[in-house]
């Protein structure tokens, strides 16, 4: 099984993120031809620069009628133009950012701005029909919508209310599409991610001055590891949060590993005392490919007496307490009562607090406890994206070799009663595109 680790010590943005993948070994003539294939007016250029000392890939994208103009030099000249009418709608920060100046949303809400700006609908329509892999693709779209739902949340407006602005528009589908591309070039079965350093101080956006990290870098960090290294800068931007939350796997500290190779991915400053750089580490993990051995403790009851309609509310106790899995089997007890036999799968140290609860919801007099070992597969996580929303794929291997699939049950449930279509065709539907994307 091979993993890419990315150690976010210095943050991570946009660009940083394609630094470290052509660093690694992804062919910059592959980002350069999938830039130019969303035909949006821009190129990039890649070059070696020093961060600290340490020699890192730079990648810069250029934009704006084919002027070779880097994004932001050419931002700053379209904000010096701007009214202060569509002013007020910017979600850009200042260039006293740590990385590189972002401006990558804005809020339009008179109907004269559109003209300048990209809809999530346009930004889907672009990444479709560029020549892409499904699986990139779907991975792109997914990064926007996050970074959407994100503006959106913050505004307390629609998502397609959201718009990003020409410019910003260009740049983050350059950064969005090429990680997509990138991730999938590196030729992976996980990507790992570190804690991540957001830096500290303040950040003036349209909102007013805010702490770092900035709002949006907040709503997309949800459920991932942070911490701050003290360092006076915003070293998190919000492309690259959307992009690590959306591609990564899981957040750990540094897997165990036979390391193969290293890159290094360069931000646009010089940091005191920290080298601005992201690095990325690809390696070969034989052991997560083998089957884990773990010990697990199995909790018993045996119930003759329990109202039925509470039986339901106890699996979802047991389950909120942190139960493996929790399940009946009807049973036949003494004088040929019928009964039900209630087991509950847990790790050691949950047992105890899954004891109380079933002492206080049922009626038993007694639990059951022994300690049994299990053997479990490798288990990851893919997104595939249906007509109707994204589906996570559960995905088992042994040895590396993929054994079995199945769509996230509650995903496809959740689009199902909301899009109003049956579960079943988007149970078969997520299969469908999860096979399509392996065969691509």
């Amino acid at each position: 099984m091979r993993i890419a680790y990315f150690e976010c010590f210095s943050g991570i943005s946009g660009d940083m993120f394609l630094g470290a993948l052509v660093d690694a070994g992804v062919a910059p003539r592959l980002l350069e031809e999938t830039v130019a294939g969303l035909r949006v007016g821009a190129h990039l250029q890649v070059s070696r620069v020093l961060r600290g000392n340490i020699s890192a890939t730079k990648v810069d994208v250029y934009v704006g009628n084919g002027k070779d103009m880097p994004r932001e030099e050419y931002w700053a000249k379209q904000s010096e133009t701007r009214t202060p009418s569509s002013a007020q709608h910017s979600h850009g920060h200042s260039h006293s950012h740590g990385q590189e100046h972002e401006h990558s949303v804005a809020v339009e809400t008179a109907p004269d701005h559109h003209e300048h700006s990209r809809g999530l609908a346009e930004v889907r329509e672009i990444i479709d029909q560029a020549d892409l892999s499904g699986k990139a693709k779907a991975s792109a779209i997914e990064i926007f919508e996050a970074l959407g739902a994100a503006e959106a949340k913050i505004h307390g407006i629609p998502l397609e209310k959201v718009h990003f602005h020409e410019v910003g528009a260009v740049d983050a589908l350059v950064d969005v599409v090429g990680a997509a591309v990138g991730a999938q070039a590196l030729g992976v079965d996980e990507i790992v991610c570190s804690p991540l350093n957001v830096g500290g101080g303040t950040v003036q956006c349209a909102h007013g001055t805010f702490p770092v990290p900035a709002p949006a870098t907040v709503e997309l960090l949800k459920g991932a590891p942070v911490y701050s290294s003290g360092l006076e800068a915003e070293l998190v931007t919000p492309t690259g949060a959307a992009v690590i939350k959306t591609l990564a796997a899981r957040f750990a500290s540094f897997p165990e590993m036979t390391v193969e190779k290293t890159g290094y991915g360069a931000g646009s400053r010089e940091l005191a005392g920290c080298p601005n750089v992201l690095r990325l580490t690809l390696g070969r993990a034989a052991p997560a490919a083998k089957p884990v051995r773990e010990t697990i403790t199995v909790l018993e009851a045996n119930l003759d007496d329990l109202n039925p309609q509470v039986f339901g509310y106890v699996l979802d106790r047991l389950f909120e307490e942190g139960a493996l899995d929790a399940f009946a089997v009807p049973i036949q007890m003494k004088k040929n009562r019928p009964g039900t036999l209630l087991t509950v799968l847990c790790d050691a140290e949950r047992a105890a607090a899954l004891t109380e609860i079933i002492f206080q919801e049922t009626t038993t007099l007694g639990v059951r406890r022994r300690e049994e070992a299990r053997q479990c597969l490798a288990r990851r996580w893919e997104n595939v994206r249906t007509e109707w929303g994204t589906v996570r794929i559960k995905i088992a291997s042994m040895n590396g070799r993929v054994t079995n699939f199945s769509p996230e049950y509650e995903d496809c449930r959740k689009i199902a009663a909301e899009r109003h279509v049956p579960l079943k065709w988007v149970m078969q539907e997520a299969t469908r595109l999860y096979l399509k994307n392996e065969r691509e």
